[in-house]
């Protein structure tokens, strides 16, 4: 591994899809200042997707250097920062005093969670379970979702409510607090994906990919909308491992054993009812001082009445 890593062509393979990220970032101004609002998101798209391959390939390849982590952050900053906020300024802002203050905060915001991010990796102190998580929105999610206006507006054809200016800044400013907040998201670097569903995540990527080229921008505006709502799920299980230090290196299996541990501790506890063939079996008591066959025996004593003789 020492002579891979000693080979100049495998520390410039890393860089050069850093670098290719940043002009397809860039390129969605460009696309944008032609009024080819699909290009614009496309590019945008590209540019997430090579910033997730090179980090990858470097660590696969042991070839991670301190200049490829520093031109990354660069590279983030102008596809992911500065490339939205133009891309959604010439789109709608555009001649709105407002509206390019709104733009700049957005890229300011992306420039400041991208520093913050290079502070964590230097930071050891920090629990073993927070390395499932990010800190904020990171850098290309947020910058496909500040395009989320953008992206409807591409697939409908028209403009409506979405793409009003007061909407679109709203929008921005509500991605950019989110990117530089610290509400925690799901990371997928540690997720380990078991070998018996390799087979059928393999089919379904490939479904996803059919969909892709087929409905690009619908799979595009549902892939963000179910990364908005996954956030309220990150934030408990965050929660719920920062109060439970003995689940931070269990697997998910054992978490799972954990949790339902926990939740008898607390009295949670499943209904009594026992489904029967889909349907709920009620359990009918007996009756108090009552018959077998359901029928009740009157008790004169306790309604404080007697029998009349005879």
């Amino acid at each position: 591994m020492s002579a891979v890593r000693n080979n100049p062509g495998v520390r410039f393979l890393p860089n050069a899809i850093t670098v290719l990220a940043m002009c397809a970032g860039l390129s969605a101004v460009q696309f944008a200042l032609s009024n080819q609002i699909q290009g614009a998101i496309a590019a945008v798209g590209v540019a997430a997707v090579l910033d997730g391959l090179d980090g990858r390939i470097a660590r696969l390849l042991d070839a991670t250097t301190k200049m490829g982590a520093e031109l990354d952050s660069l590279s983030d900053a102008m596809s992911f920062g500065v490339a939205p906020a133009l891309t959604l300024y010439v789109w709608q802002l555009q001649g709105n005093r407002i509206g390019w203050v709104v733009s700049l905060v957005f890229a300011v915001c992306m420039i400041l969670r991208l520093a913050r991010f290079n502070t964590l990796l230097d930071d050891t102190e920090q629990p073993i379970f927070t390395k499932e998580f990010f800190v904020g929105v990171p850098a290309p999610a947020a910058g496909l979702l500040a395009l989320l206006p953008l992206v409807v507006t591409a697939r409908i054809g028209h403009d409506g409510w979405w793409s009003a200016q007061p909407v679109v800044m709203v929008w921005i400013m509500a991605i950019a607090a989110l990117a530089v907040s610290r509400v925690p998201t799901l990371s997928l670097k540690t997720v380990k994906v078991p070998a018996s569903t390799v087979a059928p995540l393999l089919v379904l990527v490939g479904l996803l990919a059919a969909g892709i080229i087929v409905y690009p921008l619908v799979f595009l505006a549902v892939a963000l909308t179910l990364y908005l709502v996954h956030i309220p799920y990150a934030v408990y299980r965050h929660t719920w491992l920062a109060n439970h230090p003995e689940a931070w290196e269990a697997p998910p299996r054992e978490r799972r054993a954990i949790r339902r541990r926990t939740q008898r501790r607390l009295g949670l506890r499943p209904p009594l009812r026992r489904s029967v063939a889909g349907a709920a079996r009620r359990v009918r008591l007996p009756r108090r001082n009552g018959h077998p066959d359901g029928t009740s025996r009157r008790s004169w004593r306790r309604i404080g009445l007697r029998r009349s003789r005879r």
